[in-house]
């Protein structure tokens, strides 16, 4: 009976218009939409039950990604690290030697780029992961029948995984420069929520994009390079970049981060409060968009 009323709630109600005239005529079926398909309270509810529900195979498939990822590596979980520290060491350098000439950072410079890079590779790292996963995974999908939002959830769990690792680092960073953060620095992971929601919408409209044309995945990779000097990593955020804040979702995130990092504030509240906004809105129009087409993307992928 389970089986059925998923299917009724995929596919939708059959609605028998007449009952056969005679033996061997068929009766005609209208098959309607259910009414959870709409946009009300119930379709949610049943998407966030569907959820988590599937808890489980999320987990499975992320442990699955996990290992096909650091499987037969000879560095392993160094690789998480490896690239945020050849990015720190390069622009460490090019700012010693005058090419930036970046000043008035509230930490040291290298501490200070680690920790931008943490938060952004949080977001850079979970958007491709997420773009990739359908096409990724379109032999399992097309063979078996199940929630497809797992796998996007299965990717970005990637990132959040080695956020930790890196954070980790940014620990051992401050520990390096002996440096007291503020204790406020305990509150980024649950700042950076709304940044993950932002990141998983996204990754679920781009997974769909990609699944059609698949330079969408190179295409998002190539964008993120730029995006990144958009955004304050390699240098202070301050009030000249009021309209590029406004117009990027991101650096609210990072600047925030570096305020509880330093200090007990944020010290750009209305930038930081409108990035919540916008990662809350695209998360729920991502992933409405998302499970409404779930049920084509067997044929797409």
């Amino acid at each position: 009976m389970d089986a059925m009323e998923s299917a009724q709630q995929n596919i939708g109600v059959a609605i028998p218009l007449r009952p056969p005239a005679r033996a061997g005529e068929r009766a005609i079926t209208l098959y309607t939409p259910d009414d959870r398909i709409g946009m009300g309270l119930r379709a949610w509810r049943d998407m966030v039950r569907e959820l988590v529900d599937s808890r489980e195979l999320t987990w499975r498939l992320f442990l699955r990604d996990f290992s096909a990822r650091y499987r037969q590596s000879i560095l392993g979980y160094v690789w998480a690290v490896v690239p945020v520290l050849l990015t720190v060491a390069t622009f460490t350098w090019l700012n010693r030697s005058s090419v930036l000439a970046i000043r008035g950072t509230a930490l040291p410079y290298p501490l200070f780029v680690l920790l931008g890079m943490t938060v952004w590779q949080l977001f850079a790292s979970g958007l491709t992961g997420a773009t990739q996963s359908l096409v990724n995974a379109g032999s399992l999908i097309t063979k078996i029948n199940f929630p497809r939002e797992t796998l996007v959830l299965a990717a970005f769990g990637q990132s959040v995984f080695e956020f930790a690792i890196r954070a980790a680092l940014v620990a051992a960073g401050f520990a390096l420069w002996r440096i007291a953060p503020s204790w406020t620095i305990l509150l980024i992971p649950a700042a950076l929520i709304p940044l993950c929601l932002f990141t998983m919408g996204l990754g679920y409209l781009l997974a769909l994009v990609n699944g059609v044309m698949r330079d969408a995945g190179q295409l998002v990779t190539f964008l993120l390079t730029f995006w990144m000097f958009l955004t304050p990593v390699v240098y202070p955020a301050s009030a000249r970049h009021g309209l590029l804040q406004a117009l990027n979702p991101v650096g609210p995130f990072v600047t925030a981060s570096q305020d509880l990092a330093t200090r007990h504030t944020i010290s750009q509240p209305a930038p930081y409060a409108l990035a919540c906004a916008i990662g809350v809105a695209v998360f729920l129009f991502g992933w409405r968009v998302f499970h409404l087409t779930e049920t084509r993307i067997a044929e797409r992928v």
